[in-house]
């Protein structure tokens, strides 16, 4: 079993900045097909990839809308990944779930829900505009 703990929502100005951060424990994998993910709901909205890195080798993966204002990254030492989230629109106000899997369906397809089988709590980012 592996626990996700996010933090490092809130509330932010149109334009600005946060980090999120994910804290994995418990069982975490060694697999190489570690992946772990961002993804966010937001009002009346279905629940949309955000973001991945696979654990190993340190490759990434985003959504066009957030792609060259967010960074997703990962400290192995600390088994914990991190959101960069930079010039910040309203349309990114949503719950930001953070998501573990080491499945090759994971591996295979990282913008798809369906491959991780460990979610966060979410944390709230709400952008004001």
């Amino acid at each position: 079993q592996v626990q996700l703990v996010e933090s490092g929502g809130g509330l932010v100005q149109a334009g600005g900045s946060l980090r999120l951060s994910c804290v994995a424990s418990g069982r975490t994998s060694t697999s190489s097909r570690y992946t772990l993910g961002w993804f966010r709901q937001g009002p009346s909205k279905e629940r949309e990839f955000v973001s991945a890195i696979k654990w190993d080798d340190g490759d990434t993966f985003d959504t066009a809308s957030v792609r060259g204002r967010f960074t997703i990254s990962r400290d192995k030492a600390k088994n914990t990944v991190y959101l960069q989230m930079n010039s910040l629109r309203p349309e990114d106000t949503a719950v930001y779930y953070c998501a573990a899997g080491d499945r090759t369906a994971v591996y295979l397809t990282p913008t798809s829900p369906v491959g991780y089988d460990y979610w966060g709590q979410g944390t709230q980012v709400t952008v004001s505009s």
